[in-house]
């Protein structure tokens, strides 16, 4: 399987808006690659000599023959492309080349671009050097040219100050029609050596010099900075809060959307998993990638919206519009939900907990909602019977005829979760959620509810390191007084806020109270 790189420079036009080349960039095309398993990372580059192209793209290839199959090739015909990538890309002038890879050599402490955030003043100052070479059309003048890099040029390159890596490609044979050449990428720190004394000492060498004389037939270098990396969730949101973007826009499956926005800008799209399970999110809010996020989970049989009401006013307030706002919908709302058997890593009030207590270098603080850190001993049965119940009833949704939780564990459920006050005041916000309790896959609420009938996290809470908070409903049953007792075993100690009129989800109910305690806390957090 030949490894090699899929290089793409592009110049758009006066008439393409920046916002748009770059949501179109950033949030379709790019990510659409990265979803591939043969394609392992890909980064924009922005150029610094003042030439054209001013953008180029690079790909890291596993296996360059995929590129030549169905599933690659699909991306470039109208199964995927949409009419905006159709318009956008007539006002880009293109230049796509395929290399296979001959060398390469890295620093011993070299980190991959795609390992560091994009934050990090490490990725935005990184340095590209870019060498097409063309050599005179004789074998042995080329393997010259390759040993010449390898046994000298590499190495003296690695003396340079702020040196990370050298790579030399060669035009793909799988793209047998295009001109043979080479391209060597050199990485570089923001502070580097280029232009010091080490690097005009590889720059002039008697081998080199024989090379440019008897060897090379055309030569070009450009320079270039780090400007984007791609992943395949997409998460720009700068371009959307632009005027000149063009939206709201869906991918052709639906399953990425953006909504543009001069306050609130969002993007929908999902990521997979390593066992391939599809999970949807919402990213929306402050535009900067190096804003805090705040990340919401949903609890089991119900779907994001739970959180529509408190967004809305936790992000009207000043001092909150400098985070970005994640929700996603948890393992069991639908019925591909992996073959893994879930537990509470996956899903939950109780998965906020744990993954503080599982991951304290990613989390600066958590609030756990209307949780438990331990499974009682009724939960087996109380979830066996619900499942049954949902079982005998046999709904199943009119356009997949797939099996669904149905009515009556949604009515049960409802009028467990809110006060009975709120059936009176609020039925159109109760509405919604018993309706996504209704649709509910039951192949995923079965699967997804082996999480909840038997864990104990209390052991971990005794040595947690990273600060927590507790909310309750007043009304959630005995929940308030467990979620003391839950406050108190943190290791350090916690608050518990309790939410007076509601019940299990008081986000729902109550969002503005939830928002002044939850804004009130990440406050004190971040003094």
């Amino acid at each position: 399987m030949p490894t090699g790189l899929l290089y793409v420079t592009m110049q758009p036009k006066g008439s393409l808006p920046d916002a748009q080349f770059h949501d179109w960039y950033n949030t379709e095309h790019g990510p659409l690659r990265l979803r591939l398993p043969f394609v392992t990372n890909g980064f924009r580059f922005r150029a610094t000599d003042g030439e054209k192209p001013e953008y180029v793209a690079l790909y890291d290839i596993t296996d360059m023959d995929e590129l030549t199959q169905k599933t690659y090739l699909d991306l470039r015909t109208d199964l995927v492309k949409t009419e905006r990538e159709k318009k956008t890309m007539a006002q880009i002038d293109v230049g796509r080349k395929l290399y296979d890879l001959v060398d390469e050599l890295s620093s011993p402490a070299y980190r991959a671009l795609e390992d560091r955030a994009d934050t990090d003043p490490e990725t935005r100052g990184t340095v590209m050097i870019a060498v097409t070479t063309v050599t005179h059309p004789d074998p042995e003048k080329e393997a010259e040219h390759d040993r010449w890099y390898h046994e000298e040029h590499f190495e003296m390159l690695s003396r340079v100050p702020g040196w990370r890596r050298s790579r030399l490609f060669r035009t793909a044979a799988i793209d047998s029609a295009a001109p043979r050449e080479t391209l060597a990428l050199h990485e570089y720190a923001p502070h580097n050596g280029l232009g010091g004394e080490a690097h005009k000492a590889a720059m002039s060498t008697p081998w080199r010099d024989r090379l440019v004389k008897d060897v090379v037939a055309s030569k070009s270098r450009r320079t270039y900075q780090w400007y984007y990396t791609f992943g395949p969730a997409p998460r720009e949101l700068a371009s959307l809060a632009a005027p000149d973007v063009i939206g709201p826009w869906a991918s052709n499956d639906g399953k990425t959307r953006t909504f543009p926005s001069a306050t609130r800008p969002a993007v929908e799209s999902f990521i997979t998993t390593k066992d391939g399970v599809e999970i949807p999110y919402r990213l929306e809010g402050n535009t900067d990638p190096g804003a805090p996020v705040v990340v919401l989970s949903n609890s089991i049989l119900v779907n994001w919206n739970i959180w529509d009401r408190f967004v809305d006013v936790f992000l009207s307030r000043p001092q909150n519009q400098k985070y970005r706002v994640v929700r996603y919908l948890t393992r069991g709302r639908h019925s591909a939900s992996g073959e893994q058997p879930v537990n509470i890593d996956f899903l939950g009030g109780v998965t906020v907990l744990n993954a503080s207590l599982l991951y304290p270098e990613r989390i600066a603080a958590f609030i756990a909602c209307d949780t438990n850190s331990s499974a009682p001993e009724s939960n087996r049965k109380a979830w066996g019977d619900r499942v049954a119940m949902c079982e005998k009833e046999g709904a199943v949704d009119p356009t997949t005829k797939e099996p669904i939780v149905g009515e009556e564990l949604a009515e049960a459920t409802t009028r467990r979760w809110f006060v009975p006050e709120s059936y009176e005041t609020q039925p159109e916000v109760l509405a919604p959620v018993k309706e996504a309790v209704r649709t509910n896959s039951l192949k995923g609420f079965v699967h997804s509810v082996q999480a909840l009938c038997a864990y104990d996290i209390r052991e971990r809470m005794a040595s947690a390191t990273v600060p927590g908070l507790f909310i309750a409903g007043a009304n959630d049953g005995v929940l308030p007084q467990t979620m003391q007792k839950m406050a108190a075993d943190l290791k350090g100690g916690a608050e518990l806020k309790i939410i007076d009129r509601a019940g299990h989800l008081p986000m729902v109910e109550q969002p503005a109270s939830f928002a002044d305690v939850v804004t009130e806390f990440l406050g004190k957090i971040d003094e």
